[in-house]
Formats: C-alpha cells, sequence, structure tokens
C-alpha cells in the first residue's frame, strides 16, 4: 500500500481541493482541526511517527489578514511555529508550504521568484518568516498563490463566496479599480500542486491565474456568474482606504511553474467560460 500524503488546512478551501483531488491510488490524511490540533507539536510529531507520511502539503494557516493584524501572536503561532514543527518532522520527505502574493508591496507587479519581497502586513510577515524556514531544506517547495475562489466547507473561504455572501445579506460592495490580483479556481490550485509534487523539483515557485484582474473586474465576473443575487457594487479606490497597508498590484509571472505543468494555467473568466456548470 502506498505511504499517505498529509494534507493540512483541509477543511478550508484549498485544502478540501487538494484532498479531493489526489492522483489515483494516492491515500491522502485529510487534517482539519477536528482531527488533529497542529498547535500540539506533541500531538503532531505522534501522529507524524504514527502514519510516516510520503509527504506532506501545508495548506493550513490564519490568512485572514485582519485576523492576523489583531492578534500577531496568534498569527506567528499558527503561521510560523506550526509551519516550523512540521518542515522539521518532514526533514526528509517533500514538504510543500502554500504561501501567498501577499508577501510584496505591491508597487511594481509581475513579480517573479527573483523579486525581493516587502510584507506590509503581519499576515504576509508570517508568510516570509515560514517560506525561510521552509526554503532551508533542499527537499522542499514553496508555492506562493493569488486569489483562490471555488467551493469551500463551511461555505466562507473562497473570494466569491465572500462577495456571494455580501451579496445576499443586501450590502453593496465598494471594489477597489486599483487593486490588482491574480485570481485562479481552486480546483486549478489542487491540480497545479499535485503536478509539481509529482515533477519532484523542490524550490520557490508562483501560482495564480493568467489574468491580471482589478478588485472592479473580479466583481464584475462573479456577478455575472450569480445574476441571482442581484449584486450590488460600486467602484473604490486604495486611495480612499483608512485601514492596515494594501499592496497594489500583487500580479504573478508563474513562467516557472508553467514549465511543470501539463496544462497552461487558466485565467479566471476563461475557465469559469469553459466550467459553465462547475459550482463556484
Amino acid at each position: 500500500m502506498a505511504q499517505t500524503v498529509w494534507i493540512t488546512g483541509a477543511g478550508g478551501l484549498i485544502g478540501g481541493y487538494v484532498a479531493r483531488s489526489a492522483p489515483p491510488g494516492t491515500p491522502v490524511r485529510a487534517l482539519t482541526r477536528e482531527h488533529l490540533n497542529l498547535t500540539d507539536a506533541a500531538a503532531v510529531s505522534a501522529a507524524f511517527r504514527a502514519d510516516r507520511p510520503a509527504a506532506v502539503i501545508h495548506c493550513a494557516a490564519l490568512s485572514k489578514s485582519v485576523a492576523c493584524q489583531e492578534n500577531p501572536p496568534l498569527a506567528r503561532r499558527l503561521n510560523v511555529e506550526v509551519t516550523a514543527v512540521l518542515a522539521g518532522l518532514a526533514a526528509e520527505i517533500p514538504f510543500l508550504l502554500l504561501s501567498t502574493d501577499m508577501v510584496f508591496d505591491g508597487r511594481t507587479g509581475n513579480y517573479d521568484e527573483h523579486a525581493a519581497v516587502h510584507p506590509l502586513s503581519v499576515y504576509a510577515e508570517t508568510k516570509v518568516a515560514a517560506e525561510e524556514i521552509v526554503l532551508a531544506n533542499p527537499r522542499h517547495f514553496v508555492v506562493r498563490t493569488s486569489l483562490n475562489g471555488g467551493v469551500s466547507p463551511t461555505g466562507d473561504r473562497g473570494f466569491n463566496e465572500e462577495m456571494a455572501n455580501a451579496w445576499r445579506a443586501g450590502r453593496t460592495l465598494s471594489l477597489f479599480t486599483d487593486e490588482f490580483r491574480c485570481p485562479l479556481p481552486a480546483a486549478v490550485t489542487a491540480r497545479a500542486l499535485w503536478e509539481l509534487l509529482a515533477a519532484g523539483a523542490p524550490g520557490l515557485y508562483h501560482l495564480a491565474g493568467s489574468r491580471r484582474l482589478s478588485r472592479w473586474e473580479i466583481g464584475r465576473i462573479v456577478a455575472a456568474r450569480r445574476p441571482e443575487l442581484n449584486a450590488r457594487r460600486e467602484p473604490g479606490s486604495l486611495r480612499d482606504y483608512q485601514g492596515a497597508p494594501r499592496s497594489p498590484d500583487t500580479s504573478l509571472n508563474c513562467a516557472k511553474i508553467q514549465r511543470c505543468l501539463s496544462f497552461p494555467l487558466p485565467g479566471l473568466e476563461e475557465w469559469l467560460t469553459a466550467h459553465p456548470t462547475e459550482p463556484f
């Protein structure tokens, strides 16, 4: 029997898709908070020794930027300390950390893997620290991704779900016309992660949609997909934003990972057009 691959954060958006899309014959252990408390290092070590997994795909994180800003110690515990424990246990096997495009300050966009990081938020700072831990091992992978959409177990993890929930509640969303990301369906992210792991080429990679879109454009695309919600939206600008610092353009250059994949990374609108019945 093949060794199990651990998937942390399987109760979240990307982790859920990764767990459900494992290649045929690849057993996975889909870890959620109910199955294993990742902050309990002793319990994690005992489970790891019992399972002896063949690889680990680490999707679990405190990924809500506002929550990280409000509680930096918790963000560090979940995003850095947990990663350090898992990466240490997985020192002799492939370990893949899911990271974020938010490690960049967004002043230029089209960032490749050689670009210098400059985190503006607590969330981004913890991800940079976690990346450094993981990349110290030549067997390990770091994959930075952008906004991911799809259907999560809790119904609130994908950017499309957040928008839909707001519109369902009758809210009008102010969407920036001058903040840019490269959104991607989580189903595509999951497929790419499995292919990258199979390719056996550790290192740092960028994984995102092939089209750079503003928040306003993303809202238009999601609203068109869900006409029953009668989406209410208005254009906004980062110039008027009063909250924590935001990166205006974290678009990613994904040429490196594209060479490892059997399929072209799609733009969000392109993928939705090709999958008209896919839940999103």
